[in-house]
């Protein structure tokens, strides 16, 4: 009912006589009527998926020769394509080659790797 009061009142709110600007009045009143009227229905858009926070990987490791907490760390150069891995408490280390996709999770990796396939 609302709909209807305002488009009664748009439209006498349009009429008047000045017949240069009549078309125009009538076309965009008609337009008006017809979203008033015929109004469009809601999208049903689902929202985007939330991203899921990642976790950084691990700059320091745990020692499998003298089982200390985060006492060795990782050094990579990768212009060389050589990592090293070293204890600082027990003085152990590794050096593998990397390539452009390997990280120092994977240089701790192999040091395990070799240390299981030395024993």
């Amino acid at each position: 009912m609302l709909a209807l009061d305002l488009i009664i009142i748009i439209y006498f709110a349009f009429k008047q006589t000045n017949k240069t600007c009549n078309i125009l009045r009538k076309h965009f009143l008609w337009t008006l009527i017809l979203r008033i009227i015929m109004g469009r229905r809601k999208s049903k858009r689902k929202p985007p998926p939330k991203r899921k926070n990642i976790q950084p990987l691990d700059q320091q490791f745990n020692c499998p020769f003298c089982n200390h907490e985060k006492s060795c760390e990782v050094k990579m150069d990768k212009s060389r394509n050589t990592a090293r891995i070293s204890c600082r408490v027990c003085l152990e280390d590794y050096q593998t080659t990397i390539n452009f996709l390997s990280e120092p999770l994977d240089v701790y990796n192999d040091w395990v790797d070799a240390c299981e396939n030395a024993n």
